[in-house]
């Protein structure tokens, strides 16, 4: 084996008896021992004391005794600084942490500081593992709900504006035009724009076509982790194209239906949601693979 080989498997702990006896016999094994011992003591402020020339110069004469390969002797020295490089990169770099769901498929993710984050469908949600304990913030991208353990200041950064907290229940949608902030337990700060609303439990904000609003909530959680969707007052339309996420099919009813729905529907079982929605207006329904028909009239 040559000693390339040799050095990549000793970087990754991966000698087995022999080559490891092999690796010691190198002629800078010893130095590129000290290489990780100072990259692993190594931080932002410290600074390495590197040897005179005519130091180096004279432990090489005197290890030799003989003329030296100034060629190797610099191809070496270059070697060391591209390992050594390597290595503070390695153990100095941020480690990002991303999750990211699909249609009807919810995460449970735990962080660092054991603060709970449940992420709801076709979200994205990421943060610096690495920075976590002196910088408790994320970016998200769709709709998810926190349970925030007590510490310093907790942000959630979205397209819209910034969520801060100091550990609370609270939910945060961020998605096509809609900004929503309901706040479950403790005190929420919503920033957006040069706006702060601050948050007290039992109430929520949301900001649509840049008007923002306050109201009061009287649920104890989200529907949507109980597996429901929830209307008051919506358009038929809007409650079909809900439907059809859910249940990722095709719906297709009358186009003259101007009719308001208030009530929910279930996302586990597609026939009791079509009973939920269609009883309340005697509309009638039939089920064809991913399709379904809502029709006029009584079965």
């Amino acid at each position: 084996m040559d000693k390339e080989q040799l050095v990549k498997k000793w970087l990754n702990n991966d000698l087995t008896e022999e080559e490891s006896k092999a690796f010691n016999a190198l002629e800078d094994a010893d130095l590129y021992k000290e290489i990780i011992e100072e990259a692993q003591r190594f931080n932002g402020s410290t600074h390495a004391k590197v040897e005179s020339f005519d130091t180096l110069d004279e432990k090489l004469v005197s290890k030799n005794n003989n003329s030296i390969n100034w060629v190797k002797v610099v191809s070496s020295i270059a070697a060391i600084f591209i390992v050594g490089f390597a290595l503070f990169t390695f153990l100095n770099k941020d480690q990002i942490s991303s999750y990211q769901t699909t249609l009807a498929q919810n995460e449970v993710i735990t962080l660092p500081d054991n603060s709970i984050v449940n992420l709801n469908e076709l979200s994205e949600l990421q943060y610096n593992n690495s920075k976590w304990n002196s910088n408790r913030s994320l970016d998200l991208t769709g709709e998810a709900f926190f349970d925030v353990e007590k510490g310093k200041r907790f942000d959630v950064n979205t397209p819209f504006g910034t969520v801060s907290v100091l550990g609370t229940e609270f939910n945060v949608m961020s998605r096509d035009s809609i900004f929503k902030v309901s706040c479950y337990e403790g005190l929420v700060q919503v920033a957006f724009d040069d706006e702060n609303v601050k948050l007290p439990a039992g109430t929520e904000f949301i900001l649509s076509s840049g008007k923002g609003s306050k109201s009061k909530i009287t649920i104890a959680e989200p529907h949507w982790l109980k597996n429901m969707s929830v209307f008051e007052n919506a358009s038929f339309e809007d409650v079909i194209i809900e439907l059809e996420k859910q249940y990722n099919i095709k719906v297709q009813h009358p186009s003259d239906l101007n009719i308001q729905f208030t009530g929910a529907f279930e996302h586990d079982n597609l026939e009791n949601a079509l009973k939920s929605i269609s009883k309340p207006f005697n509309l009638t329904y039939i089920i064809d693979t991913n399709k379904v028909i809502i029709t006029n009239g009584e079965n």
